[in-house]
């Protein structure tokens, strides 16, 4: 069905697709190429929600060419009036013969309308070439859709012997330079990075993109993006004067109670969700963060919440860190997990990538 020379043109569309991954939320990163006897004539990618999709910054550059052409899209063209025009609407009025979508949008404000409007303009419509890459670019965007939670990834950094820190609390640093700088550009591609009261307060930690570790290239316009950091503080532990609030940028605190006795920053948000054990529920977090557009939970806490998330099968998939050291069996663990009696009973991963990052190792997985 689909030509050795469909495939290339797709792939260099998931391409132009990836770079919009630091930019474009809420919107998914989409890609397109327009082709004409045997050439490129025009090619785009989606950089910012409210400003023009892949597909018109593809149709800008090919001008006149679009006419009798083929389009490359990653993701079905959209068929609504939002901030912007149908993209399906604008690639039929441009000309163009026939549009390959690598996927139909899970967004149900689209959900094939796109590519029926194209039909009935006249445009030859197929769509299925490279769809699993073309989901592995929009992983938190698909889930959002399709299951109205984010996708969520629970970074972890620990010794060998799968120790995160020694028994006093200290930690930093277990993983080298080079392992950290790597945790920035996954921050930098997350909506919102999550944490709970007790590695805020711990750690004192900022929950931030520092920007001078991300060797990330943005379009001449674009700056990096600060993901949405979002606390669990069910104890209202939380103070003003924490490193956390000395960034201005968005933050939101979930509790079970509001405290109206502190002065916050501008930039923070008390949000009340439903209590489970009388702690804030994980899974009400995540419901509450997919309302606000939030795609894609990079989740880094100690034991205590990883475990929970875990427990109740939040996680998405894992990127561990493991540093060439040796702590000791009074180190403090991964994760906090009630005692499992049988090996049937142990929660299974896969790997889906194992690559050494400076001296330590960062292994990808998700589970079975």
């Amino acid at each position: 069905m689909f030509s050795d020379d469909d495939f290339y043109y797709m792939s260099q569309a998931i391409e132009l697709a990836k770079k919009g991954r630091f930019t474009t939320t809420p919107n998914p990163n989409v890609g397109c190429v327009i082709v004409k006897d045997g050439q490129i004539v025009g090619q785009g990618y989606h950089q910012r929600a409210g400003e023009g999709h892949a597909e018109v910054n593809a149709l800008k550059e090919a001008g006149r060419k679009a006419q009798d052409a083929t389009a490359y899209v990653t993701l079905e063209p959209c068929s609504h009036f939002g901030r912007t025009p149908p993209c399906a609407e604008g690639l039929a009025k441009a000309g163009v013969k026939r549009v390959i979508a690598a996927m139909v949008d899970p967004n149900p404000k689209v959900a094939g309308r796109g590519l029926a409007m194209l039909e009935q303009a006249g445009v030859e419509v197929s769509y299925g070439l490279m769809q699993t890459q073309a989901r592995a670019l929009n992983k938190g965007f698909i889930k959002r859709m399709e299951h109205g939670l984010p996708y969520v990834t629970c970074k972890l950094a620990a010794s060998l012997d799968g120790k995160t820190a020694l028994k006093n609390g200290q930690s930093k640093w277990i993983t080298g330079a080079t392992a950290r700088q790597d945790v920035q550009y996954f921050r930098a591609q997350s909506c919102a990075i999550l944490s709970g009261a007790d590695t805020v307060i711990l750690d004192n930690a900022k929950l931030n993109v520092r920007a001078d570790e991300c060797k990330i290239e943005l379009p001449q316009g674009l700056s990096l993006r600060q993901p949405v950091r979002v606390v669990i503080d069910s104890q209202n532990r939380l103070t003003p004067d924490l490193a956390l609030f000395q960034i201005e940028s968005p933050i939101l605190i979930l509790r079970t109670h509001l405290d109206n006795s502190v002065q916050w920053p501008h930039f923070v948000e008390q949000i009340v969700l439903q209590e489970q054990h009388q702690k804030v529920s994980c899974h009400a977090v995540l419901e509450c963060l997919a309302s606000r557009g939030i795609n894609g939970v990079w989740l880094e806490s100690g034991a205590t919440l990883a475990g929970v998330f875990a427990q109740q099968k939040l996680i998405d998939e894992y990127v561990i860190y493991l540093a060439p050291k040796l702590i000791g069996s009074y180190g403090r663990s991964l994760f906090s997990l009630p005692e499992v009696t049988a090996m049937d009973d142990v929660a299974q991963l896969e790997f889906l990538d194992v690559s050494q990052v400076g001296d330590d190792i960062r292994i990808t997985a998700k589970p079975c």
